[in-house]
């Protein structure tokens, strides 16, 4: 409200040539913008929902405050000047609040501060203090930065994280406790799951009722910058599958002492990484044997099949195959005990649908029905999205992969990959022998 009164004020009536020309031409300008901003997202393929409708009309004011301010500049009094600049900021933070609702990427203002600080997440210490906590008994786990040498893809990431549960350290060495894998969404920073996603409480209360055992977590970079979208893949945009296959998980086992054994590591993905996660444990079932899908798409998707061979492949569709779960489910055949979670946005608040090899879908009571946000959803991409999960596990039930699909009213937000990740904990957990 702030904002509109101040523009409105900024505009004024002035003179007619203004109401006539230079008025109508700003308004021109701030929906070209809207429009511009709008296409280069559908052309980059940044988002798989639709924006809601305020992230444009915002967009539009913002960009037609501008032109306002450049064209109203010269012959205007100097309060009026003053509003002009003042209203610029005002209009950036509702493009920047309606985003965020959107996302949900930063659910309070603490971890607004937090990111923008780069502040302590919760349980940190520092790797040097883990030494001095053999053979205690912490109340809850610990995480710790780590750098990850990347001689196996030569992939450039940033930091990556390690969350140590109670159990890992008690005795002289540590036990061989399973992993799991914690890939975040397309443009993400490796602390996302702990800022954004919460997991750290999450597997705090598990590890808590659980007399301190949990998997341990690493929370990784898949990507090597903030708006670098991978897909896990190795490509142009670098070997991102390569990292996370032959650098991470051998640097879990020989640095936490965590079990080799695939039988012991899963994966968590949230948008993008769930993707991932389908993606990485049916093309390496030796290495992962289970996988938690929260609202990720049939495939890895850069835009249009024919943009993501180009942006992903570098044009090689036959790669692009390599990596399509749906082809590489079908072209392995039957796999032996491995499973899958998928959790999704969808029109069906009171139900979830279960698939198992060798029977039909069932629908049963919902794991969890609450709404997360609004999220980039309209009715039409959550069928959209829904539908991907059940063709994936359809595909998956044909090639004996013991999986289920759970519907949620939910957005496509940060909250609702919080809500998922707590669903699937207690699963997820139990097949990976935790």
């Amino acid at each position: 409200m702030v904002t509109v009164v101040v523009l409105i004020v900024v505009i004024g009536w002035r003179t007619k040539r203004w109401r006539l020309i230079w008025l109508p031409i700003s308004v021109a300008v701030g929906i070209a913008g809207a429009l511009a901003a709008r296409t280069y997202m559908n052309s980059q393929g940044l988002a798989d929902d639709p924006a809601p409708q305020p992230l444009w009309i915002w967009t539009a004011v913002f960009v037609g405050a501008i032109a306002v301010a450049v064209v109203g500049w010269r012959g205007t009094r100097w309060w009026r000047r003053a509003l002009s600049v003042l209203v610029l900021p005002l209009c950036f933070v509702c493009v920047t609040l309606v985003l965020n609702q959107w996302v949900g990427y930063f659910p309070t203002l603490s971890a607004v501060w937090g990111a923008i600080t780069a502040g302590p997440l919760p349980d940190e210490v520092d790797a040097s203090d883990l030494a001095g906590l053999r053979g205690t008994a912490p109340t809850t786990g610990k995480v710790v930065e780590v750098d990850i040498p990347d001689n196996g893809s030569d992939f450039k990431h940033r930091s990556e994280y390690v969350y140590l549960p109670p159990a890992w350290f008690a005795g002289d060495t540590p036990p061989k406790l399973p992993v799991l894998m914690m890939i975040g969404g397309e443009f993400n920073t490796a602390p996302d799951w702990m800022r954004s996603g919460d997991a750290i409480s999450v597997v705090d209360s598990y590890a808590a009722a659980h007399a301190g055992r949990t998997p341990i977590l690493v929370f990784v970079d898949s990507s090597g910058s903030f708006n670098t979208d991978t897909e896990c893949v190795d490509g142009p945009r670098g070997n991102a599958a390569d990292h996370l296959t032959k650098d991470v998980r051998p640097y879990m086992v020989s640095q936490f002492g965590a079990s080799n054994d695939a039988v012991n590591w899963g994966i968590v993905g949230w948008s993008m990484g769930g993707t991932c996660a389908v993606d990485l444990t049916t093309m390496h079932p030796d290495q992962f044997t289970a996988f938690e899908d929260i609202a990720g798409d049939i495939g890895p998707a850069a835009g249009t099949k024919d943009q993501t061979i180009a942006r992903l492949f570098g044009g090689d569709a036959d790669k692009w195959a390599s990596y399509d779960p749906m082809t590489v489910m079908a072209t392995h055949g039957p796999y032996v005990g491995i499973a899958g979670w998928f959790e999704d946005t969808g029109q069906q608040p009171n139900a979830q649908k279960s698939a198992r090899p060798g029977g039909h879908g069932n629908y049963h009571p919902p794991v969890a029905s609450a709404p997360n946000g609004f999220g980039g959803h309209d009715d039409s991409m959550m069928v959209v999205q829904k539908d991907a999960a059940e063709k994936l596990c359809a595909a998956a039930s044909a090639q004996s992969i013991d999986c289920s699909v759970h519907t949620v009213v939910s957005g496509h937000t940060w909250q609702f990959a919080t809500q998922a990740f707590a669903d699937a904990l207690p699963w997820i957990a139990g097949r990976i022998g935790a």
